[in-house]
């Protein structure tokens, strides 16, 4: 397993890993307008700004790309794995890269929580610091945790 800085080529492998994870897993906690949300706001503009910055980050197995994880300043972003890896540790591993590289220059880590992803980050320590509702297409909404894991 090794993880590797996002280079511009691999907008598609990013691209991928993401839309393919929302698409099969985020339809089972959050109504469509909500989804719809979730694959706008990681378009290819905003993942490749990111890349640009080099703020996004690539899991691969045996050269497989299977995860991704993007950093910017203490806030943990665009966590994926694709379900077919999910439940293998990658996206552990993914969390504990992210902690120690932002540990290093912030005092806590900050994330967006998703529904599906929420019970892992309270077992990993982070608490609920403000609830969101954001209003989406069809009149749905999009409720999200920030959470932080704070260092004593």
């Amino acid at each position: 397993m090794k993880i590797l800085t996002a280079k511009k080529d691999d907008l598609p492998i990013v691209r991928d890993i993401t839309k393919t994870t929302i698409n099969a897993i985020y339809p089972h906690y959050y109504p469509d307008g909500a989804v719809q949300f979730f694959l706008t706001h990681h378009s290819d503009e905003h993942i490749m700004a990111d890349i640009s910055c080099g703020k996004v980050f690539v899991l691969y197995e045996e050269n497989n790309p299977v995860g991704t994880v993007t950093i910017s300043d203490n806030n943990i972003n665009r966590l994926f794995v694709l379900p077919e890896y999910q439940h293998k540790g990658y996206g552990k591993a993914l969390l504990d890269f992210s902690e120690e590289k932002i540990l290093k220059s912030y005092e806590c880590v900050q994330i967006d929580a998703s529904f599906p992803a929420k019970r892992i980050y309270r077992e990993r320590g982070y608490r609920e610091t403000e609830y969101n509702i954001i209003k989406t297409d069809n009149g749905d909404c999009l409720c999200y945790d920030v959470m932080k894991l704070m260092v004593t």
